[in-house]
């Protein structure tokens, strides 16, 4: 006897991408804390929610750009596909308010079409050091080297990768503390902050912290001529 075939789902009307935050307690959350709690948000917000075909059908909410688990970021992005249309802003209002603390909807647009993972071309970070001796030379000494290979243990096993090519600017700024301001391309497999600090540390010998902290301020495409990072919902 043959099996049963799923149920085929109608495809989404509507698309929105959704700008969030993620603050506070939040920053520990994993990505699959994250999507549980975007999954349970979006039913108590009563969001019309497409659902995909087969024998296990979810929702269709896909993300883009996820920041590693222990980091704030202030630009967060997913894509909601919706069975009916809804005001943006509307659903931006109701998804803010199912949502638990740290987890902040900033704004709600209308998809244009196309990929949202493909306008995530870089990242801009806030990383603080606590303690700022040394921190101005060891930067110098750093954006001073053409290549600096580290290592990190990735879902495909131990990788080496070179973490300045990815760094497009890298300013710090030294008072009670060390800001660290730094722009990253996005790249495969993706150099993250923590990746740039061992750099660093590596040229340098600076001491830096296990558990720095980590703020995506924003990501989007990026103008190679300036280097300013675009709005990716713009």
């Amino acid at each position: 006897m043959s099996r049963n075939q799923p149920e085929q789902q109608a495809p989404p009307v509507q698309r929105l991408r959704v700008r969030y935050t993620k603050r506070g307690r939040m920053r520990f959350s994993s990505h699959r804390d994250v999507s549980r709690a975007v999954e349970r948000a979006v039913f108590r917000a009563g969001v019309p929610m497409a659902y995909s075909s087969g024998f296990h059908p979810h929702p269709r909410i896909s993300y883009a750009g996820a920041s590693p688990t222990g980091a704030a970021s202030e630009a967060e992005y997913l894509e909601l596909g919706l069975a009916e249309q809804r005001d943006p802003e509307q659903v931006r209002r109701d998804l803010d308010a199912a949502l638990p603390d740290g987890l902040d909807v900033v704004t709600v647009a209308e998809s244009p079409g196309g990929s949202l993972a493909d306008l995530l071309v870089a990242s801009r970070w806030r990383v603080v050091l606590p303690d700022p001796a040394g921190v101005a030379e060891a930067v110098a000494a750093f954006l001073e080297t053409d290549a600096v290979p580290v290592e990190r243990m990735t879902k495909k096993g131990l990788r080496t990768f070179d973490c300045r090519a990815a760094v497009l600017s890298l300013e710090v700024a030294v008072d009670q503390s060390a800001e660290l301001d730094l722009v990253l391309r996005h790249t495969v497999p993706a150099v993250r902050p923590d990746d740039v600090l061992s750099g660093i540390a590596q040229v340098s010998g600076l001491a830096v912290p296990a558990h720095p902290l980590l703020t995506r301020l924003g990501q989007g495409p990026l103008d190679e001529d300036t280097g300013v990072l675009g709005d990716p919902l713009a």
